[in-house]
């Protein structure tokens, strides 16, 4: 299997020069700074999860594959965007990719399975859901399960360079940020409606005062003095 991740403009210049086609050929291929299309002949599909470094609530992944035709330059990672603009973006990647899914596991499965590994069984989870087969998986990070006897390529700040695992960032942060506010109206006092889990001041004092609740992951620090 030859793997070659030059970045070429005319993948076909490895045919007349080596007269051979690689099995994946990274190519430039950009909307804006972010890489459209990571090989030149595959399916591919973008993964991300959110919710690692939370307390509570589940870890969230999703996977997009997207349109040939897709162009929303504002579509990038995550964490760079504010709610209000991954809000309204969410919509646009539904309606314009060609294929999504989202899917989470529980605190419980956390506890048992530990936190990366049921980030990874989230992603298989969303992958799982896709009606489109993927060819090819593009990974955020650099840890990740083989996926039914398809190709993976795990890519370091992937959700900031490639625009599928961007798009797909943006729907499971959003999927989540919703649950959380709306597990805030079942406990406010910890303010998940803001930090969404994470361990904030807020957050701390709220566990110190009144314990975890059920939606915690007993398997992290949940004690502050």
């Amino acid at each position: 299997m030859q793997i070659c991740k030059t970045f070429l403009k005319e993948p076909n210049i490895l045919l007349k020069i080596f007269n051979f086609t690689p099995f994946l050929c990274v190519r430039v291929e950009k909307f804006m700074d972010l890489i459209k299309k990571w090989s030149v002949f595959y399916t591919e599909a973008g993964c991300d999860e959110v919710g690692r470094g939370c307390l509570c609530g589940p870890v969230v992944a999703a996977a997009v594959i997207l349109d040939d035709n897709f162009n929303q330059n504002l579509v990038n990672d995550s964490k760079k965007l504010t709610f209000k603009v991954r809000m309204d973006l969410d919509n646009y990647i539904k309606d314009n990719v060609k294929d999504y899914a989202i899917a989470e596991l529980s605190p419980e499965f956390i506890d048992e399975h530990n936190i990366l590994n049921a980030s990874i069984h989230a992603m298989h989870q969303a992958l799982d859901k896709l009606i489109t087969r993927p060819e090819l998986i593009l990974v955020d990070g650099n840890k990740f399960h083989p996926y039914n006897f398809i190709p993976h390529e795990c890519i370091i700040k992937g959700d900031s360079k490639v625009l599928s695992i961007a798009a797909a960032s943006i729907l499971a942060k959003n999927y989540r940020d919703r649950l959380m506010i709306e597990l805030h109206d079942e406990h406010p006092e910890y303010g998940w409606n803001t930090n969404f889990g994470y361990a904030t001041k807020k957050h701390q004092e709220a566990l110190i005062k009144f314990g975890p609740t059920k939606y915690h992951r007993q398997s992290f620090r949940l004690k502050y003095d």
